[in-house]
């Protein structure tokens, strides 16, 4: 199975801009630029490779995790997976931070722990961005 992501560049580092299309139509023509990339905080002006594979790291691990609480016996009502990429510039990406808030009836608190480190460990994006240091932080509501 493949996917697919087209970036078009235009101009130099700084002054240029891009824009990336999804194959799934998510994104079409959405910026990007060094702002979006290196200035810009608050992420509003555009995209940036770095957000791009948080939201992948994020839905990956959820999914991960949905399956195996379903394996427990224990399937999730809601699993709210943030990850937060960080890119230290000249150095390149360094981490990925999870955070997972977990509605799962049923399964005690150490359970549940140990599987969302399994998830963290096995999906498959954890796996590709072997090269980084991935945290977990995950509670039960």
């Amino acid at each position: 199975m493949d996917r697919h992501a087209n970036a078009v560049w235009r101009g130099n580092l700084k002054e240029g801009s891009g824009a990336i299309d999804l194959q799934s139509g998510a994104f079409k023509a959405q910026p990007y630029s060094f702002k979006t990339r290196f200035e810009d905080e608050s992420g509003r002006s555009g995209t940036n490779p770095e957000e791009l594979i948080a939201a992948a790291h994020a839905g990956c691990f959820a999914m991960q995790l949905s399956h195996f609480l379903a394996e427990n016996g224990t399937p999730a009502e809601k699993l709210d997976a943030r990850a937060v990429v960080t890119l230290v510039p000249g150095t390149g990406i360094t981490g990925s931070a999870l955070t997972l808030v977990g509605n799962v009836p049923g399964i005690d608190e150490a359970r549940f722990r140990e599987l969302a480190d399994k998830a963290k460990q096995g999906c498959p994006v954890s796996k590709a961005l072997g090269a980084i240091k991935i945290t977990l932080d995950a509670r039960l509501t």
